[in-house]
């Protein structure tokens, strides 16, 4: 029994370490960048199946600010960085406060989205699922077409 709880107590440790090593440091902007081989990466710039998401084309003369203010509603979602044109927003999953980098560049009448885990190999479909659900509420607002 003891060996159990010890075993129990370094996994919960463990999982505790993974959470807390999902700081900032050291995030850069791959919004131009395909996914890597991982199944935890979208982008509308990575042309194979399993990592592509569709275009989002803007509608006319949309900025970023209301693009981010769009993102910013969506759950856990806090602003990462932000320059001139693009912004970098972290998702925090509720139970594990594992981070998710959700990226948005403007280029031309695009919008350039790719979302990607910061650790760990699947992420379960999630990242798609946030910028699909990004995709309607920017669609609601008529900010995409």
């Amino acid at each position: 029994m003891k060996k159990t709880l010890s075993l129990a107590t370094a996994g919960v440790a463990m999982i505790f370490a993974l959470g807390c090593a999902q700081g900032e440091d050291a995030v850069t902007d791959k919004s131009l960048s395909p996914c890597g081989d991982k199944p935890n990466c979208v982008s509308t710039q990575d042309t194979r199946e399993d990592f592509n998401v569709a275009p989002f084309e803007l509608a006319e003369g949309v900025s970023m600010a209301p693009i981010l203010e769009v993102a910013l509603n969506m759950p856990g979602a806090r602003l990462g960085d932000q320059e001139s044109g693009y912004a970098r927003v972290e998702s925090v999953s509720k139970i594990m406060r594992f981070v998710d980098d959700l990226e948005l560049r403007i280029d031309g009448e695009q919008l350039i989205v790719r979302s990607e885990s910061r650790v760990g190999y699947s992420d379960f479909g999630v990242n798609r699922k946030r910028v699909e659900a990004l995709r309607v509420a920017l669609q609601e607002k008529g900010l995409i077409k």
